[in-house]
This record gives C-alpha cells, sequence and structure tokens, in this order.
C-alpha cells in the first residue's frame, strides 16, 4: 500500500530533499539489516533533530503510517527493517556529557559504542553493555535491544546501568527523566498513561506467580519481548517507563539521549585457554566459575574450534582435540597486578581436579591475549567464510538456566544432527548459560524454509518449554522471535506485553511486527536473498561492521550497500530483467564515490575490500587502454605535463584571484563532469624536476630516497606558510641524520602504479610497479640498503605481493621510528598538533606509531574523531570533490585550535588543509622542526 500524499507533502515540507530517499537504488540499499530479512522501504528519511522525530511522529499518527527507527542496522533479528518508512540518524546525533569523572555519561544515540568507551577511557571507565558490533553499532541500538556481551552478563546492560533517558512517544510527546520541567509536564499531559503503567505494575506485583516467572527470566539473560521485569522492578510509573523503553526495539518510542552509570575498566587482565574432555566437565567447570574473580568465560565446542583451527596464530594442539572436547576461554581483570596475581591462584586453584585435554596457562601479554580472543571472535565469520553461494549465516542466541548447561549444550548439538546443520557450531557466554550457534541456510526452496522452520520449532521447544529459558539473550526478539513469545513467556505475560503496547503506541504505528506479532509466520516471511555477485564479495553477510570507516556513507552508498546494489543487479540480469536505470544510479553511486581505499576489509569478519570490488568494475569500463599505455611509456612526460597544469592554475590564480578562480573551475569541473579538477585554496604549486646526486665516495651510511610522483610535482600552495618542498624537507632530516641519500635513477619516469590501479588499469599499473622496484633493486645495491618513500599510499602498494624480491622498504613513520630516533634529539613544542592518519598507515599497521612520534613532537595532539579516511583517494578530491567534503565535513570543528595538521600523504594533506582551515604538511616537517642531530 502506498504512503498518503497528506503524508508525503507534509514530509516534503519538513525535511529537506536531500534527506528524503525514495528512489529504487537508494530504498533497495537501506532494505537491509545484519538480519536474513529484507523490507525494502517505501521512503527512507534522514533525521538531524529531535524536533524532527516528534514533527515526523505527528504525521505518522494522522495518517496511520508505520515508522521503523534505524541507528547503524547492525542488528540480528530483523528489528531495523521497514516496507513503510524508514528514519535513519543523520550526523547531528553524537553528542556526549561525562559527569563525575567519567562515572556517569549522557549520550545520544547516533555515538558509536566503542566511541563512547574512548571517551570514557581516560577516567578508567566504560559503558556496562560490550557486545561484539561495538565497533559499529550505535548506542540507539544498544539501548533499544538491552544488548549486552562478553563481560557484560545481566548486571552491567543497559537496564541495570541506566541512569536517566529521554524520549519521544508515537504521538510526538518528549520526556526527559533527568529535567524537572519535562517530568512535571509529562505528569500533566499523561496522567492516565502513568496511571495505568501504575496499575499495571500493581496487578503484576500482586500476582504472584506471574511475577515469580518474571523474576527468574531476568535471572537469565533475556532479550525475548518487552521489559517486564520493569513492572515488578519499581513501583514509580516514569521508572517503569523509562526501562521499559529499553529493549523495546522502537516499538514503543524513540530513544533521543540516556544517560549510563558507567563501570570500572580495569587495566590489569590476563586470558587462558581451558580444554575439558567433554561438555559436562567443561560445564560443571562453569558452575564453579560462577563463584570466582572472573570477568568473561567463554565457551566454545569442538565444531567451533575445528573451524579456526587452521588460521594462523592458533595453538597447534586444536587441531589434535578429542571428538568431544570442550573449552573455556577465561579472563580476569583487576585494579593491580598483584591483586590479578591473586585472583589467577584462585582460579586455577577451584578448577585443579578437573581433568584438563590441553590448556594455554594464564597470560598477562596483549599479543597473546588477542591471540587467544581471536579464537572465540573467528568462530562466526569462519562459517561465513566457507559457506555456498546463495546460503546466509544465522547466529542464533538463547540461554539455558546455568545449572542445565550441559544437559543444553548436547540437546542442542542433537538439534543439529536431526536437521543436518552439519557446519553449525556453538559457542557463547558462559558464565549466563547464554550459548550462541550459528549455521548456514538457504532461502531459496520451499524445502530449505521448511528444515529452517522445523529447525526453529524444535529449537523453542527446548529451550523456552522444556528448560525454562530464553529464546533471544541478547540479539533483541525482532521478527525472527516474535512468533515464540508467547510460547516462551505464556499467555498472561504475552497479554500483558500486548497492553503495555497498545497503552504507548495505540494505532500500532511504531515498527510493526517486531518482538509482537499477530503473524505467527512472521519470521518466515521476507527472507533475504544472498544471490551470487562476484567472488570478491560473496562471502558478505551484510553486518555494516564496514560501515563506520567508509567516506561516502552518508553521501551516497557504504561498502555493505555497494554489495547489495551489485547482487541485486546481478539478479536481475538472471532473471533477463532490464537493469539500465539501475546501473546508471550505481555507476556515480556505487563506483565514481568509492575511495576504494580497503578500510571496509579491516572491519570486515571475513576480509572482504569492497574497493576491490570497485576497482575490477572500473576496469570492466575503463576503455582507453592506448591512453593508459602512452602514459605508462611516457610517464616523465605525463609528468612534465602536470607540472604544466599547475603552472596554468597557479597563473591563473595570480591572474583572477583565488577567490573568482575557485568559482570558475567549480563550474568548468561540473560541466566537463570532473574531468577539469577543481581548483581551491590548497591546490599546490607546481615542484621543480629533481636534479641531485650524491658524493660516490661518502661514507656515511646510504639510504635510497623514492619521492612519489605526486610529491615530485607537487609543490606548496601558495597560501601555505611553509614553502619548501617535501623533497627539500626530507632530505634536509636524513642528512641531519647522518645518511647519505641516494636517489634512484630516472626517477622521474618511475611510479609505482597507483593511479592507473585506481582507474581499472590493472596491467599498466603492475608493469609500472614492477619497473619501479627494478629502479629500487639497482639504486640499493641489490636490496642492502634501506629504501624511504615519502608517501604511505606508494609504500603500500610497493610491500603488497613483493614475493621473493628483498627490498628493505619503509614509509616515513617506520622509517623515523626505527632509524632516526636514535640519531635525532626530541624538544617536543608546546603549539596543538592535528593528526590524519591515512588509510595505507592504518594498512600498514604504524597508526599508533604515528601518533605516538607525534606526541614525541608536540606536547598537544588533536586526533579527529570519526575521520578514517579523508576521502581524497588520489584524485578524487579533484575529480569528485564531494567525497572529500562529505569524508572531512567534521574536521574544521576538530582541528580549530591547531597551528598545523600532518599526515603521511600529500594529497591527502591537500583536502585536509582545504576542510580544516589549517595547513598540513607530512610527518617530516614536524620531526624535523623539533629536533637536532645528536651528537655521536
Amino acid at each position: 500500500m502506498s504512503l498518503p500524499v497528506a503524508f508525503l507533502d507534509a514530509v516534503a515540507r519538513l525535511i529537506p530533499k536531500d534527506r528524503r530517499f525514495d528512489d529504487p537504488l537508494s530504498t533497495l540499499a537501506f532494505g537491509t539489516d545484519a538480519s536474513f530479512y529484507r523490507l525494502i522501504p517505501q521512503l527512507v528519511i534522514r533525521v538531524e533533530s529531535e524536533d524532527e522525530v516528534v514533527e515526523l511522529l505527528q504525521f505518522a499518527q494522522s495518517d496511520r503510517v508505520s515508522v521503523t527507527f534505524r541507528a547503524a542496522g547492525t542488528s540480528l533479528s530483523g528489528q531495523a527493517l521497514s516496507d513503510s518508512v524508514l528514519i535513519v540518524l543523520g550526523d547531528n546525533w553524537n553528542g556526549r556529557e561525562i559527569r563525575g569523572q567519567g562515572t556517569q555519561i549522557r549520550l545520544q544515540p547516533g555515538v558509536i559504542g566503542a566511541q563512547a568507551n574512548a571517551w570514557l577511557a581516560p577516567f578508567g571507565r566504560k559503558i556496562g553493555p560490550d557486545p561484539a558490533s561495538i565497533n559499529a553499532c550505535k548506542i540507539g541500538g544498544i539501548v533499544a535491544n538491552n544488548a549486552s556481551g562478553m563481560c557484560c552478563g545481566t548486571a552491567q546492560n543497559t537496564y541495570h546501568t541506566l541512569a536517566g533517558i529521554r524520549l519521544v512517544l508515537a504521538d510526538g510527546s518528549r520526556l526527559d527523566t533527568e529535567d524537572p520541567a519535562s517530568v512535571s509536564a509529562f505528569r500533566q499531559q499523561h496522567r492516565a498513561l502513568l496511571e495505568r503503567l501504575a496499575t499495571l505494575g500493581h496487578e503484576t506485583r500482586a500476582n504472584a506467580e506471574l511475577a515469580a516467572k518474571i523474576r527468574h527470566k531476568y535471572r537469565l539473560k533475556n532479550t525475548t519481548g518487552l521489559s517486564l521485569n520493569a513492572l515488578v522492578d519499581f513501583d514509580e510509573p516514569l521508572d517503569i517507563l523509562s526501562h521499559l523503553l529499553v529493549g523495546s526495539e522502537g516499538t514503543l518510542g524513540f530513544i533521543s539521549a540516556v544517560t549510563y552509570d558507567t563501570v570500572i575498566d580495569h587495566p590489569n587482565k590476563a586470558s587462558a585457554l581451558i580444554v575439558f574432555p567433554d561438555v559436562e566437565t567443561c560445564c560443571n567447570a562453569v558452575t564453579v566459575l560462577k563463584t570466582q574473580p572472573v570477568s568473561a568465560v567463554e565457551l566454545l565446542d569442538r565444531r567451533s574450534m575445528r573451524s579456526v583451527q587452521d588460521k594462523p596464530g592458533m595453538p597447534a594442539f586444536v587441531q589434535q582435540l578429542s571428538e568431544n572436547a570442550c573449552a573455556l576461554l577465561i579472563e580476569s581483570r583487576a585494579a593491580s597486578s598483584s591483586l590479578l596475581h591473586e585472583q589467577l591462584a584462585l582460579i586455577m586453584a577451584a578448577l585443579a581436579h578437573f581433568p584438563v585435554e590441553q590448556q594455554v596457562d594464564f597470560t598477562e601479554d596483549p599479543v597473546e591475549n588477542a591471540r587467544l580472543w581471536a579464537i572465540r571472535k573467528d568462530t562466526f565469520p569462519a562459517v561465513g567464510a566457507v559457506r555456498k553461494t546463495g546460503t546466509t549465516v544465522i547466529i542464533e542466541d538463547v540461554t539455558f538456566p546455568v545449572e542445565q548447561l550441559a544437559v543444553g549444550v548436547n540437546r542442542l548439538i542433537e538439534l543439529f544432527d536431526k536437521h543436518h546443520y552439519d557446519e553449525a557450531i556453538l559457542f557463547g557466554h558462559a558464565l549466563e548459560g547464554n550459548l550462541h550457534f550459528v549455521f548456514t541456510q538457504g532461502f531459496n526452496s520451499a524445502e530449505e524454509v521448511a528444515r529452517y522452520q522445523a529447525f526453529m520449532d524444535d529449537v523453542a521447544q527446548l529451550v523456552a518449554v522444556e528448560f525454562g529459558g530464553s529464546l533471544k539473550a541478547e540479539h533483541g526478539t525482532g521478527r525472527n522471535m516474535a512468533p515464540f513469545v508467547e510460547l516462551e513467556w505464556g499467555s498472561d505475560a504475552y497479554q500483558l506485553m500486548w497492553q503495555l503496547k497498545r497503552l504507548l503506541d495505540p494505532n500500532g504505528i511504531l515498527n510493526p511486527d517486531v518482538v509482537l506479532s499477530e503473524d505467527p509466520h512472521i519470521h518466515l516471511k521476507h527472507l533475504k536473498p544472498l544471490p551470487a555477485a562476484d567472488d570478491i564479495v560473496d562471502k558478505c553477510i551484510e553486518c555494516g561492521f564496514c560501515e563506520p570507516v567508509c567516506p561516502s556513507k552518508g553521501l551516497t552508498l557504504s561498502p555493505r550497500q555497494r554489495i547489495v546494489i551489485w547482487r541485486d543487479i546481478q539478479a536481475r540480469k538472471r532473471a533477463d530483467l532490464d537493469t539500465t536505470e539501475l546501473e546508471a544510479a550505481y555507476h556515480y553511486q556505487g563506483i565514481e564515490t568509492c575511495a576504494a581505499t580497503g578500510l571496509c576489509a579491516q572491519r570486515c569478519p571475513v576480509g572482504i575490500n569492497t574497493g576491490d570490488l570497485v576497482k575490477k568494475l572500473r576496469g570492466r569500463d575503463a576503455d582507453r587502454t592506448k591512453t593508459a599505455e602512452w602514459l605508462a611509456t611516457h610517464f616523465a612526460t605525463a609528468l612534465q605535463g602536470a607540472r604544466f597544469t599547475l603552472h596554468v592554475a597557479n597563473g591563473a590564480r595570480m591572474l583572477l584571484g583565488a577567490p573568482r578562480l575557485a568559482k570558475l573551475s567549480t563550474t568548468l569541473s561540473k560541466l566537463s563532469k570532473g574531468q577539469i579538477p577543481q581548483w581551491s585554496n590548497a591546490m599546490p604549486q607546481p615542484e621543480k624536476a629533481i636534479r641531485f646526486s650524491p658524493a660516490v665516495s661518502d661514507e656515511r651510511p646510504r639510504v635510497v630516497y623514492l619521492a612519489a610522483c605526486v610529491s615530485r610535482i607537487m609543490g606548496p600552495a601558495a597560501a601555505d606558510k611553509e614553502q619548501m618542498s617535501l623533497y627539500e624537507k626530507t632530505r634536509g632530516l636524513l642528512e641531519k641524520a647522518g645518511y647519505q641519500v641516494v636517489i634512484p635513477d630516472n626517477q622521474d619516469s618511475l611510479c609505482c602504479g597507483q593511479p592507473f590501479a585506481s582507474k581499472g588499469y590493472a596491467e599498466q599499473a603492475e608493469h609500472k610497479r614492477q619497473e619501479l622496484l627494478g629502479a629500487l633493486l639497482h639504486a640499493s645495491r641489490g636490496g642492502l640498503d634501506p629504501i624511504y618513500c615519502d608517501t604511505s599510499p606508494c609504500t603500500l602498494r610497493l610491500m603488497q605481493d613483493l614475493g621473493q624480491t628483498r627490498l628493505d622498504l619503509y614509509d616515513p613513520v617506520r622509517f623515523i621510528r626505527t632509524h632516526l630516533m636514535d640519531r635525532l634529539d626530541f624538544t617536543p613544542q608546546q603549539a596543538p598538533i592535528a593528526v590524519h592518519v591515512t588509510c595505507s598507515t592504518q594498512h600498514l599497521g604504524e597508526s599508533q606509531a604515528l601518533i605516538d612520534l607525534a606526541r614525541r613532537c608536540s606536547h598537544n595532539v588533536v586526533i579527529p574523531e570519526g575521520i578514517h579516511c579523508c576521502g581524497f583517494a588520489g584524485d578524487k578530491g579533484f575529480t569528485t570533490p564531494e567525497l572529500n567534503a562529505h569524508a572531512l565535513r567534521s574536521l574544521k570543528d576538530a582541528v580549530q585550535y591547531c597551528s598545523e595538521g600532518i599526515s603521511t600523504s600529500r594529497t591527502c594533506e591537500i583536502g585536509l588543509s582545504q576542510h580544516g582551515g589549517i595547513d598540513y604538511h607530512g610527518l617530516v616537517y614536524l620531526v624535523d622542526r623539533v629536533t637536532q642531530a645528536r651528537a655521536r
């Protein structure tokens, strides 16, 4: 059913066109979340204020239009989808207020969970919930799902650490429980609602059987249904209301802010992996550990360990474990090292009488700790990586009473065998009896759907009825478990939930069919297709973990959405449907505006680099092969041409003036569809060709200096206070440190191939790369001398797939920290410095080293939040400037008190200077300024 015209007209008057999406590409892109469902919204609205939410809800009430709220879309049970109106959070929901030395924090719903913890880290605190998706999920979703995690348990989830909430109900009314004026007004305007909540609370507490059931259910981890514990834990109606919103999955209202009582984040921790001979022994050990000073106990069955046993870094014994082995990954944390050691002794003493098949003793080494936890964290993606194309990965989430955990584990394994889920694995938060099981499922035939239905019916009967457990421990009910809520809770509790729903959302406009549904088969409808699209991305499970680091998210598409659309295009082609319109839209939104930096691969559980797909598609469309070959063959001439172009631009600036040239170039760039670069004040002046020959008889240690092609042609901008070229500054620093600087022969003809690769000319790119590697091999005397590359993207490209080529390659960060630190004396400056960690620096593993170096050079280092990639992407900053502008839209405010910014990529620095309002330079400028040669 289409949306009412009156509603659409009202929305159009309220929300600007660039924040309303109803075209086929956008609605399809937003029609997916991390679950195995798909609903295509008719309208997507990006909201930027609470006032907008209030008015939208009032419009929706008037015209009976259902709406769904979405934060990050990482939820697993289908709760962030809509076939009506999807309301997504924009940029302006990232507010925070830290109180009482970090003992409380007030957050808006758009804050990513990990960011909240980063703000709290200096105080030794964190928020209680610690979901596995914390690097991607947002506070709105964490609260709405009452998410927990590995260390959170039940005591530290949102429900139990809630100090205050600001919400908007379905009728558009607001309540801020921390604002006395808001509370007073709400009491007056909603007296009947509050009285009804008070009555329901009183009746529930008076019903001894129901109250006992509720308390039992929430002794366990439980997110099935609405939070009925609010009715037995509180008698004040406002407390009941605020806690009902926790875990309500957007079905009772919109959460516009939440205040947490934070928890201590102990700095000292140790982990151990202990493998027991069978499930029973393992689960009996869990019962003992419940009384021990442990912060996390993760159970892994033999199947889950088998799924990761061949991965690098896994203990060798994992491959030889017995068939029935079951392991516990145990972590303990403490405020001091001595207290930690006391705790470890207590834990090991408690486990001493249990037979053990293998074990990795407690270690405090961060590297070893990370390796152990990788066993646990890699299990889910391991299943995703081996699934058949066209199937999806389902991760279910149940709780058994911990005293019955062993029986529950074995019964679940029996169900895997009964329904032929041979690849299924089982792991979980053992202290809470919370088990996750992961399996692959196809939905391409009625038989496959029927198998899934039969399996879920059996799981529901086993967990909810036989064991009195929870069908959803922490992933939220969604539409996945909505048909089973009554089975788990019984009729009285189920009808009570419906009373609450109808009290707070009488017209049923908020997220229908989520948590509560009158459709017993809703969990079998709107199942998401995952058709084959390309080997590069076919393993994508659409979890959304990649999205926070993508510079184009919010401008066009995120990596997840690029894959969703490309999958749909390929499926339509196989069905002989016309894809012309969709592909035309995808060319800009999917291909042209992708920075192709590969940061998405670092966050992806199965390591997918969506940029590789985009480069492949660019290669498919790359029809200027002869031009690319000519440029590769005549590269020195091409560089001369680039310098000439910069000369012309600089002359135009002097002739027309900067403001007029900027306006003219913007017009010309649009008319040429990006073929003519857009000029800005940060545009570099032309650099002179390098002319330098070192002394042949020099006895100083040698370093081969590879100046990237951008460094060779792009000098400082005319407005830059620093007018020395990167080449001169780098050479001066290296010589100050006592090095003899060697330049490769015919340097102007050399290139790493990145400009060709980014445009889809892979063959020409590799030719230039191999040519450069050969020149560097010669210049470094067969790899004897270190090679310093002044731009991190070029370093990264050269270091990939080196094979047997023995070259000692360094980017600026690694060379300075490994070769110059003991040759220079640092005197840090007082002036604040902004640091931009480029994508390539992150890929090279030098992010923290760059930050540490900056802190060695300045007492005040600023690292802007939320900027993972500048979006300049080689030359995209010139040809698609809106990508660069979008990626850096928050930069200026973040660096306003800085005198200078540093980075390790000349092109990135152009965009950073333009949008940051300060000059950005290479790291060497800062290091040179604050150092002197150390006396030898």
